[in-house]
């Protein structure tokens, strides 16, 4: 297994977080379902219903390293160096004996033994705001309803009841296709928080020194309640409820003392550095401190990877962006005894074709890319299935969005088949269709 960055020590035992907390409150919970003859006993649908409490309390987190615009699998982690298709991209050596990344993921190949690869996702989607719409939901996208994201339902299952800072947090600008991808018919209560830039409160979160203090606020938002009631009796309901949720959700991160989890004011410079000088470096360094603060769902985005032109060079550029922060953010999470709890998807809407295009850039190809997990119980240091010599096929173990979907449900302990009944009045699963890929916790 690949040791964490030496400068990156082991917490203390005495370091108290949140997270911290409800990681060590869970081995009791789990005793106790042990005591309680729940050992499997029950189908995985009835056991997550049953200790759905339980799940609350382990501290299960999730975070997505989103790439916008779909990066090309032959130029990240499923080179071609034998084949002309390959467009001459030198590899390397990765921890894994015999797997070979492309040149200049230097640091993730050296952290291998913590992934898994998957070389065979496969989709029909090749339009970058539906594929993008079905990676986050689930679901390709229809006219007649607005589905709730996938993070949506894991919120609603395992975040905690009780917490003042947003269970979902969105950091970055990369990804315009996902501008309305929320919560859906679910409610606003499940979109997330954007913070657009790391390392900055969200705007306009603190009011004004000695403006305003936590009575005057909560004063303030008890009127507001007072005069939408009557708009609300006047067939406003849905509005004044959405309306009313959204102005006590910022009245409760105002007055969170944890707010300052936002900023990297604190951090050593060290581990700055380690993440990289860079805008998502910085946002894998915040969304460590995020579901390390107890955040449920977190997803950092980076665009410019819609290499239709001078494909090589912008590839090149991004990874020596994204090699660190990656490699970074789960030796750190990892040293800090949460990769075990937290789930780490890196990913973008679909790959590349394998011909480079006239202007050396290749173009949007969902029959055949790759994603990579690590963290969250999945066993890392393995590559599930493989490509055809020249990449355009899928040749051993396809693995659907819809799988990939539900296995990160499994490995948060979500159950995928619960139902929320849409505005049409039909049911609709977490994620509708796939099965869990089994080589993933094997």
């Amino acid at each position: 297994m690949f040791a964490p960055h030496a400068h990156l020590s082991p917490a203390s035992r005495s370091h108290f977080t949140r997270r911290r907390f409800l990681r060590d409150l869970s081995m009791y919970s789990a005793a106790g379902a042990a005591g309680l003859g729940l050992g499997g006993s029950l189908p995985f649908g009835a056991a997550l219903a049953a200790d759905a409490q339980g799940m609350r309390k382990r501290g299960k987190a999730m975070i997505v390293l989103w790439m916008a615009g779909a990066p090309s699998q032959m130029e990240t982690f499923s080179p071609k160096p034998d084949h002309t298709n390959g467009g001459g991209t030198e590899t390397i050596q990765t921890a894994i004996p015999g797997v070979e990344f492309a040149a200049g993921w230097e640091k993730m190949a050296a952290a291998a033994g913590d992934l898994a690869v998957i070389r065979s996702m496969t989709n029909n989607e090749g339009n970058h705001q539906r594929a993008s719409y079905q990676l986050h939901t689930g679901y390709s996208p229809t006219g007649s309803v607005r589905h709730p994201s996938v993070a949506s339902g894991i919120v609603q299952q395992i975040a905690p009841e009780e917490f003042n800072l947003p269970a979902s947090v969105t950091i970055g600008n990369g990804g315009n296709n996902l501008a309305n991808i929320g919560g859906g018919f679910l409610g606003v209560q499940y979109d997330p928080l954007t913070v657009p830039r790391a390392g900055q409160l969200p705007s306009d979160v603190r009011p004004a020194q000695g403006e305003l203090n936590e009575r005057r606020v909560r004063s303030r938002l008890s009127l507001m309640n007072k005069l939408d009631s009557s708009f609300a009796a006047r067939g406003g309901g849905r509005v004044v409820e959405n309306h009313r949720e959204i102005y006590q959700q910022a009245g409760n991160l105002m007055l969170d003392p944890n707010l300052d989890v936002f900023t990297l004011d604190d951090e050593p410079q060290e581990v700055k550095d380690s993440y990289g000088d860079s805008e998502f470096g910085r946002g894998c360094l915040l969304a460590r401190r995020l579901v390390e603060s107890g955040v449920t769902y977190v997803e950092v985005r980076m665009g410019g990877w819609d290499t239709h032109d001078d494909n090589f060079e912008r590839v090149k550029n991004n990874a020596s962006q994204v090699d660190p922060a990656f490699s970074t953010l789960i030796a750190d999470l990892k040293s800090r005894g949460l990769l075990d709890d937290t789930l780490v998807l890196w990913t973008g809407e679909f790959g590349r074709t394998p011909k480079v295009n006239a202007r050396g850039g290749r173009d949007h190809f969902p029959k055949a890319f790759n994603s990579v997990l690590a963290g969250g119980g999945v066993r890392g240091g393995q590559v599930i299935g493989s490509t055809t010599a020249d990449g355009m096929a899928v040749e051993d173990r396809p693995v659907k969005v819809d799988d990939l979907l539900r296995s990160c449900c499994h490995a948060l302990g979500v159950d995928a088949d619960h139902e929320h009944m849409s505005p049409l009045g039909r049911p609709l699963r977490v994620v509708d269709k796939g099965e869990v890929v089994q080589e993933l916790f094997s």
